[in-house]
């Protein structure tokens, strides 16, 4: 008997069942359990991309904080009273959570920042330093030595934000983009009377992260050592951190503790990733469930179709057919029907990739077009048990005939 005529003939023995209904029952389980299960994993990846991603997404500054001692009734006015001692900034570095730690410097010189021609302005400046590697976009023309009259300087996206939607609307100002900002040439006058110098400021990159106008710490340095005010504390009133996780309670705790105060906006993705791991993990239990009754009864309906089958499986027996074979054959008429669920699963979870990567790219962010490799590895680990516990429950049903 040729093999096509063989199998012909085991599928009419072994396969006869009219009702159909579990059957597809159990397989739209499977499919819509391990979609949800992919699509949950899809969810949390997606959002530590955004939060911790190497990419464009580090403007979100979600794990980086500007931390200053709170003003008070009690201690306004005091002289150092809102400063960090080196006492305190031991402190933070091993306080929870907190994984690096950066001085923010200020200018405790004059700075005086001049431009004319339409957008004419003239204004007393504020500048800070932080160390390069806090720095969210970092230049490639982010230096500066002593005897340079050219300065590069950072400014906070949100200086230009309120420049192009509140001020130059207000003023019948022309609207800026960040290109022709850094085609601006300004005029900064550090130190008074004759021993102030004159530098061409220019504007290299714009900072999500920091809420001010940087400049190198090479500078900030030289004008303090120049043209400082003697007696004034050179002790930092502002750290930067970058915490693990600012949303831990223990971390929350700490602040209060010690009467830091930080910007609540800075807090807002941590408490978001906290929101989006709760529904996850619901979503994955659920899915777990569905996915679990699937099995079962996609199992019960092929323990019946084998139970129904129990003479002609007894024949095939007693003439020479082994259980191994048997099982083969049972195996490869149902295994298809959950590797297409499990594919089908798949199509929705890489169409719903899709669709994400495209709706965050007008918010500024990037996400990669595919999911990344823990939907894959669930994707294996998943349907690897799946085609475990049919292979298991066939062989187990044909041995019990």
């Amino acid at each position: 008997m040729s093999e096509p005529t063989q199998k012909n003939m085991l599928k009419k023995l072994l396969m006869r069942t009219q009702n159909r209904s579990r059957l597809w029952a159990a397989l739209a389980a499977l499919c819509i359990g391990t979609t949800l299960l992919l699509l949950s994993v899809m969810i949390w990846w997606n959002f530590r991309e955004l939060l911790y991603g190497k990419n464009q997404n580090d403007t979100l500054g979600s794990t980086f904080l500007i931390i200053g001692k709170r003003v008070t009734e009690q201690n306004m006015g005091v002289a150092n009273a809102t400063v960090f001692t080196p006492q305190d900034i031991n402190d933070l570095k091993t306080a929870p959570q907190v994984e690096d730690l950066g001085i923010i410097s200020s200018n405790h010189f004059p700075v005086y920042a001049m431009m004319g021609g339409k957008l004419a302005f003239a204004t007393d400046l504020a500048l800070e330093s932080v160390p390069d590697k806090f720095i969210d976009k970092m230049p490639a023309e982010w230096k500066w030595e002593a005897g340079s009259k050219d300065l590069p300087i950072i400014i906070s996206s949100q200086f230009l934000d309120i420049y192009n939607y509140v001020f130059a609307p207000s003023q019948g100002l022309p609207q800026l983009s960040e290109g022709s900002v850094k085609s601006i040439v300004l005029n900064f006058k550090a130190g008074k009377d004759e021993q102030s110098e004159m530098f061409l400021a220019h504007v290299v990159g714009f900072s999500d992260r920091i809420g001010s106008v940087l400049a190198p710490q090479s500078f900030i340095d030289y004008g303090n050592k120049k043209w400082g005010k003697p007696g004034i504390s050179e002790a930092p009133s502002q750290i930067i951190l970058k915490t693990k996780d600012p949303s831990d309670t223990k971390f929350a705790d700490y602040l209060q503790k010690h009467d830091y105060n930080t910007n609540s906006q800075n807090l807002r993705w941590s408490k978001i990733r906290a929101i989006v791991e709760v529904v996850t993990s619901a979503t994955g239990v659920l899915a777990l469930l569905l996915m679990g009754i699937g099995t079962l009864v996609f199992i019960l309906f092929i323990e019946l179709t084998i139970a129904r089958a129990q003479n002609s499986l007894t024949l095939l027996l007693q003439v020479g057919y082994s259980p191994k074979y048997l099982s083969s054959f049972m195996t490869a008429r149902f295994l298809p029907l959950v590797l297409g669920a499990v594919i089908l699963s798949m199509i929705i979870t890489i169409a719903g990739q899709v669709v994400t990567s495209l709706l965050v790219i007008s918010q500024g962010l990037v996400l990669p077009t595919l999911p990344g490799w823990p939907v894959w590895v669930a994707l294996v680990i998943s349907t690897g048990i799946l085609v475990l516990l049919v292979s298991k429950s066939i062989s187990g049903a044909i041995k019990k005939t």
